[in-house]
Formats: C-alpha cells, structure tokens, sequence
C-alpha cells in the first residue's frame, strides 16, 4: 500500500534509486549497440532496407508477447526473479548480436535481448512505485525514465564499461516484501486481467489507438542517413534525442504531478506530430537537428507520464498486470 509520509519527502525510495541506477546502467550498454544497427544491417551485412524494420519489428513484437505473460506474473509470484531474468536474457542478448555475421544473427540477439526487456520491465514499474504516494507517482516515472535515457546518452559514448558483470546483480538490492499466495490462485495467474477496470481498458486502448502511427526510432535512423548523415552524425543525432528526452522526463513527471496527466500527455502528441511530420518532409540537416530534439520531447513528455498515468487507475496488487498489458498492447502497435 501507499506510504502516508507526504510524497514529496518519500517519493525518492530505495527502489528507484536502485532500479534507475540498473536501468541506467543496462541503457548505457544496450545503446552502445542500437544507434549503429541500420548502418551495420544495411551497409556492412548487406541487408535490404525491409530487414531493419523486420529485425525491430520482430524485437518489439517478442517484447510485447513476454510484457503481457510478465505483468500478470509479478502480480502473482516475486518480481525480482523475473527483472534478475529479464537483465540476463538482455545481456545474453547483445553478445550474440556481436558474435553475428549474418543479418538472422541479429535477429536472434535482437530478439532475445528484448525478450529480457518484456520479462523485466512491468515487474520493474510495479516495484518502482511501492510506498509512493499517487500524487507522486508522475515524478518517480519521470525519475526513472530520465535516468534511463541519461544511460542511452552515455552508452554511446563511453561504452560498456565492465557493466555486463554487474547489471542482473544490481536487482537483487531491490526491496520486494514476500508474497504467498494459495496454491489455487497461483494457478490463475492470468485470471485477474480481467479485474482491471473499465477505466484502465479505455486509456489502454486511446494510447493503443496512437501506437498505431508510430515507427521504430530505428527507421528514423535510417532517415537520417537518407538526408544526408554521415555515421558519426546519426550517433551524434542519437545521442541528442536522448539527452533532450533525458533533460526532459522529470520536468513532464513533476508537471504530471501537478496538472491532469492526459494533458501533458496531449503535449507530448503535439510535439510528436511535429517531429515524425517534420523529419519526414525535410531535406535540409538544420532543421532535421532541430527536429530530433523536438522528438525527444515527445518521448520525454509521454513515456514516464503514461505509466504514471495507467499506474493511477489500478489498485496496487494489479500494477504489474497493468503495467504488462499496456507495454505489451502498445508495443504490438508500434
């Protein structure tokens, strides 16, 4: 349950610090990786353009199939085992896309290294808001989702940096007060989807709805490349989105805090139209620059906050559940 401490001295607990820290950690060696994949695929394997997006598309989509089964899991069982699996799969995950030399290589690596995001991340953000107040919620989000991506500003640039001997440790620091349930319940681990309420089904399906016209970033890498970037340039590009969605993410969860979340949310749809449209029509580099930033916002402005914003409309014993479908259904829509 909640904690009655005032949520703006208790919202910062062990568990986002700990969490945000393997988050960042975990980013920074994954992204060392992602802002090179189109180029590596299409211009030192050889792959047809079609493969980035089947790669990505089939990264996502086994993301998504292990978000629904693990929302409702940690619900059910411990949820450190499952975030503990998730981080190992994922660095299991990126040495077999290392070791590829042939573009189902990195299919395989890819895949399995997003099955490891599915497995950890609704078990994660239901652990990061135990004894957090609602009304702190939005903050705790953007908290972690600004040190996440501060990971992806590093990784590119620094590298791995000896983290694969440490990152699926790091969870076990995590706090998680032990569950045990009937024998009968367990074996309806998926049975209390249907106690969501009516509420959470219909913010699911709105920001289901908007997934639909959304791309992977991976093919606006690829556009970068079309206009005119050179390798370093993309990184570089990269690396920019990810420090204005960095810089960015606990700004928007404060505001979530503060103002309705659907608004800011709304803000962050603004500047998404703005960007996609924009980065899709231009040729000029400038304005392509300008625009990755205005992309970041978006992401900056809706990815923390709508967690915070589904995590409102469950009670605590559904947030994994919860966390799970929405992950997973919009995943699917990407």
């Amino acid at each position: 349950m909640t904690s009655t401490q005032p949520a703006s001295r208790s919202w910062l607990t062990r568990n986002v610090r700990v969490l945000s820290a393997v988050s960042f950690l975990q980013d920074a060696a994954s992204e060392l990786l992602y802002p090179l994949l189109p180029l590596y695929l299409t211009a030192v394997l050889g792959a047809p353009a079609w493969v980035v997006g089947a790669v990505e598309g089939a990264a996502e989509g086994a993301a998504s199939l292990t978000k629904l089964a693990a929302g409702p899991l940690g619900d059910r069982f411990a949820r450190r085992p499952l975030i503990a699996t998730g981080y190992g799969m994922a660095a299991l995950g990126k040495v077999m896309v290392a070791a590829a030399g042939a573009w189902p290589g990195v299919l395989a690596g890819r895949v399995v290294d997003r099955l490891g995001k599915g497995i950890r991340g609704a078990p994660r953000d239901a652990l990061l808001i135990v004894d957090v107040d609602d009304a702190a919620r939005g903050r705790v989000f953007g908290f972690h989702r600004a040190m996440d991506t501060l990971g992806a500003v590093v990784g590119p640039l620094l590298g791995l940096a000896g983290y694969e001997l440490l990152d699926h440790r790091i969870a076990l620091l995590v706090r998680e007060t032990r569950r045990v349930l009937p024998r009968a319940e367990r074996r309806a681990v998926f049975a209390r989807v249907g106690e969501l309420p009516r509420r959470y089904w219909r913010v699911t399906a709105a920001l289901v709805v908007f997934g639909l016209v959304n791309f992977p970033d991976a093919l606006l890498l690829l556009r970068l490349n079309e206009i005119g970037f050179s390798v370093v340039e993309v990184i570089l590009a990269y690396v920019t989105y990810n420090a204005v969605y960095a810089v960015s993410s606990y700004p928007a969860g404060l505001l979530a805090d503060r103002l309705p979340r659907p608004a800011v949310f709304g803000v962050g749809l603004v500047f998404f139209a703005i960007g996609y449209t924009g980065l899709g029509l231009t040729t000029d580099a400038v304005t392509a620059w300008l625009l990755i930033g205005v992309y970041g916002l978006f992401t900056g402005c809706t990815d923390g906050v709508g967690k915070a914003w589904i995590s409102s409309l469950v009670d605590s014993d559904l947030q994994a559940s919860a966390q799970g479908v929405f992950q997973g259904a919009s995943g699917f829509a990407v």
